[in-house]
């Protein structure tokens, strides 16, 4: 996945590692589990941006077009939010987006980046509307970028113990199924 994802593994997530290692060891595919964990990352994720909050439960640095406009952080246009999507195996999920502005957020950036040579059409000029739009050209440029972390991928403890739980009743509905 481009962009920015999260595994179990880079958390940290020994407890749910360790589960997930048994479960695979007893019944190999363990796909219908994967699927639901999606479901439930997914919509972990969903909330952190209603709320937003970090995983660990740190409030994001509202932006400066919230402060302005209002609204809530990461969600002017809603696409990253609406990105955010879990791709399931028969021993993996993975959760993450497409949007390769997605990482600059998650992890934060404070840098240059370079802005390479573009097209620009503009339609008003001093707040009145012109004739018609004209285009240019705009030459590359480098431009100083600090992008507070907002992170909105990774594992709460309440989604840690939620994995667990599903994990349980997969065990036991499965073992119920071969006796």
């Amino acid at each position: 996945m481009a962009g920015a994802s999260v595994s179990l593994d880079s958390l940290g997530a020994e407890r749910i590692e360790a589960s997930m290692a048994g479960l695979v060891r007893a019944f190999g595919d363990i796909g219908p589990l994967m699927e639901g964990f999606g479901v439930t990352l997914e919509s972990s994720v969903t909330e952190r941006f209603d709320t937003e909050t970090a995983p660990d439960g740190s409030h994001w640095k509202p932006s400066q077009r919230a402060k302005e406009d209002g609204g809530k952080t990461l969600t002017l246009s809603g696409q990253l939010r609406a990105s955010v999507h879990s791709i399931a195996s028969a021993t993996t999920v993975e959760i993450g987006t497409n949007k390769v502005y997605a990482g600059v957020h998650q992890d934060g950036f404070d840098g240059t980046v370079t802005v390479p040579t573009h097209s620009r059409t503009i339609d008003e000029a001093f707040g009145r509307p012109l004739r018609a739009p004209i285009t240019f050209t705009v030459s590359s440029f480098e431009r100083a970028m600090n992008m507070p972390q907002r992170e909105f991928l990774g594992l709460s403890s309440e989604d840690e113990e939620e994995l667990l739980a599903q994990a349980e009743d997969y065990a036991t509905d499965a073992w119920g199924d071969e006796t």
